[in-house]
């Protein structure tokens, strides 16, 4: 597998940070070439904490690209979505400087995790979500769930989304780490979007992230 993939998840605090660590990890082992890259962060200052938590769940060490700031070419300080951070900050998402680096890291590696902030339809600004960002790029998506309560409801509802916009879904990946406490409900829920998956979206995979430290 080569290419950009975007990942994104069905809340926050679903697991995407854990799950992009994870994949890179993973891919790695595998012999494959892989960066992780933050599309947008916000709640720091200069360095990004999820690109902090990638390195940590790889065992990587950090990379020359993260030293160039490649992999988090746009940081804002307040924690909230970015439409409201960019505001708070006083300036503008730049978009130009964003795709400049994902092209640069997609010409280094084989393999680009790019980590959206929040859900599909996170608004970047006023006017573009996160879900029209991947539309103009065409990202294959991984989609981050889990079998805690609720969860059906939103990972069908962001299925839908990718599915209206005739976008690709390259994974769906459940997040063992983030189960409801109560394991008739896990199971079902995974049992569940198995089927839904396979239905509808036959060419995806299913990928279990397992609970580590």
């Amino acid at each position: 597998m080569k290419g950009i993939y975007f990942v994104s998840g069905i809340d926050t605090e679903i697991g995407k940070t854990y799950a992009t660590g994870y994949l890179a990890k993973l891919w790695t082992e595998q012999g494959q070439r892989v960066i992780t890259q933050k599309l947008v962060q916000t709640g720091n200052i200069d360095v990004s904490e999820d690109i902090e938590k990638h390195r940590e769940i790889m065992g990587s060490g950090w990379f020359q690209e993260d030293h160039e700031k490649l992999t988090m070419p746009e940081i804002f300080s307040y924690p909230a979505s970015p439409h409201l951070a960019t505001r708070l900050d006083g300036r503008e998402l730049d978009f130009a400087k964003i795709e400049a680096a994902t092209k640069e890291l997609a010409q280094r590696f084989e393999v680009v995790l790019l980590e959206g902030a929040g859900g599909l339809m996170v608004p970047l600004t006023t006017e573009l979500l996160t879900i029209d960002y991947i539309a103009q790029h065409q990202f294959p998506v991984i989609l981050v769930t889990s079998g805690r309560l609720g969860s059906i409801n939103h990972t069908l509802l962001s299925l839908e989304a990718l599915k209206h916009r005739g976008l690709s879904l390259h994974a769906l990946v459940y997040n063992l780490k983030d189960e409801s406490k109560d394991p008739l409900i896990s199971k079902d829920t995974a049992d569940y979007l198995k089927a839904y998956l396979g239905k509808h979206f036959p060419d995806a995979q299913w990928i279990e992230l397992e609970k580590f430290n």
